[in-house]
């Protein structure tokens, strides 16, 4: 049974390919009911950490419990050292990835037998640290990982499988508006038939349902005519909770909402927290600006612009893009479990669908100039690359070397301009290569100064971009035969 799994920042939703149809997996929590999901968090208790619906139950006992650690992935420093605080207690993310991955394999298994190969859900702006730890996390928890998709792209695949009839010869693009627990990414595909091609995508990687829940605690604090400082972690995170509870909860005709702030029960009207969480939904607007010179100048040729992610389900999101955009905004039917369909039929060979996607950030190198005065930039991978939906890409440059020894200095960026990385950018890894050849036979040269030299050796740098967005580089001196090659992902 292929799968699809939308990994969440608040809950992990799973569908199945089952001959021709896509229904999504239920889970039981420990009082027997089944949910649409499983609760991306994390207990630790005395026997260990415990995952999902498990781990509500021990925190509901007293146990401590961590929230949307997927969040911890975005940061640009994370790495396989990273730790995140369950409580008072530090323990490995890559740990807390993998336990969860392992539980949420058992609870499908304990159901619905054997999994097939899976298809996971990334955002569309992680960058290649954060798809490495997420791709090494499913596979060691037993999952046959067969790719990697951006979340927007794959919930194209539901909008083509649901909304194909708004698809014409004259609008043949969909813009994808995905607001998730914890990031928003919006994508523009070109469709025809059930061929995809990611035309350009954008986003904010700190940017979802959670700031939403923010935004509503903090309303329901000014009622109570009281401060954050004035709760303690567990009186704020139980807030938070409600808070969360209460927002999805909300109708079109709501009016008010109630809350619990430290044993006061406050009333917060709907329209205050509208007011308030609109500037959340105006960045998202703003974010989506890239995928054209405004917007309204691609309009003409996009059948839709489809709400989908656990968020955009607040009746705020579609009635402000509506307000925008008119009424070629739609959302989906199901809008937390659209990526989680788009990834099943993703898994299914026999869909015919296909996917053309393009990096999401740009890649590239800070390098020596001038005797190691200063550092030149070089962009090597723009955001419109191409990614083989199968295989590989490739990217090689061949130059003679000027210094003696080269330090190549690799980042991700969100955007350009003049000529250097500006945007959220993320260091990738550090390389240090030899270039005189008798340096090449000593170890570390990081102590060797940088020095400019005549006639240095032919060098051949090749990029290999694998199918799940994840970058290797080889440096190699043709003359030499001396190479260096490093998974980019994994160095830190």
């Amino acid at each position: 049974m292929p799968l699809g799994i939308d990994f969440g920042t608040t809950r992990t939703i799973v569908a199945a390919v089952d001959r021709g149809n896509y229904p999504v997996l239920p889970f039981t929590d420990p009082d027997g009911d089944s949910h649409e999901f499983l609760p991306s968090v994390v207990a630790l208790t005395d026997g260990g950490l415990v995952f999902g619906f498990e781990a509500l139950a021990a925190a509901a006992e007293g146990a401590p419990m961590l929230r949307s650690f997927k969040r911890a992935l975005a940061a640009p420093d994370v790495s396989t050292a990273t730790t995140v605080s369950v409580g008072e207690t530090e323990v490995p993310l890559l740990e807390v990835l993998t336990g969860f991955a392992e539980a949420l394999r058992i609870a499908v298994e304990s159901t619905h037998g054997d999994i097939g190969t899976v298809i996971v859900g990334v955002p569309a702006h992680a960058h290649g640290a954060q798809r490495f730890l997420t791709l090494e996390a499913f596979r060691t928890a037993g999952f046959r990982v067969a790719g990697l998709i951006n979340e927007p792209s794959a919930a194209g695949f539901e909008y083509t499988h649901r909304q194909g009839r708004t698809l014409n010869s004259r609008r043949t693009r969909v813009i994808i508006y995905d607001l998730g627990g914890g990031t928003f990414d919006a994508s523009l595909v070109a469709v025809s038939g059930t061929n995809h091609e990611v035309v350009d995508t954008t986003g904010h990687n700190h940017l979802g349902g959670d700031d939403f829940d923010a935004v509503l605690a903090s309303c329901a604090l000014r009622v109570a005519g009281r401060s954050r400082s004035d709760l303690d972690d567990a009186a704020w995170t139980a807030l938070l909770e409600e808070s969360r509870e209460a927002k999805e909860r909300l109708a079109p005709q709501s009016r008010r909402l109630v809350l619990d702030v430290a044993g006061e029960g406050v009333v917060v009207p709907v329209a205050d927290f509208y007011e308030a969480a609109t500037p959340l939904v105006t960045a998202t607007v703003a974010a989506m600006e890239p995928l054209a010179s405004g917007l309204d100048d691609v309009l003409t040729e996009v059948a839709g612009i489809y709400l989908v992610g656990g968020a955009s389900g607040l009746p705020l999101v579609p009635r402000l893009l509506r307000e925008r955009f008119g009424r070629r905004v739609h959302r989906s039917p199901n809008p937390a479990a659209s990526t989680a369909i788009g990834l099943a039929i993703a898994a299914d060979d026999g869909a015919g669908f296909s996917l053309t996607d393009r990096l999401s950030r740009g890649f590239g190198v800070f390098r020596e100039a001038a005797d190691g005065r200063y550092l030149t930039f070089d962009p090597i991978l723009g955001r419109e690359e191409r990614m083989a939906a199968r295989g590989t890409t490739v990217v090689r440059r061949r130059y003679r070397a000027a210094h003696n020894v080269g330090w190549f200095r690799f980042v991700e960026y969100a955007g350009i301009a003049d000529g250097e990385p500006r945007g959220d950018i993320v260091p990738f890894a550090e390389v240090v290569f030899p270039f005189d050849h008798a340096l090449q036979q000593r170890g570390d040269v990081r102590l060797v100064p940088v020095r400019r030299t005549a006639d240095g050796p032919l060098v051949e740098e090749t990029y290999t971009i694998d199918r799940h967005g994840m970058v290797e580089v080889r440096i190699s001196d043709l003359e030499s035969g001396y190479t260096h090659t490093q998974a980019l992902s994994m160095a830190r």
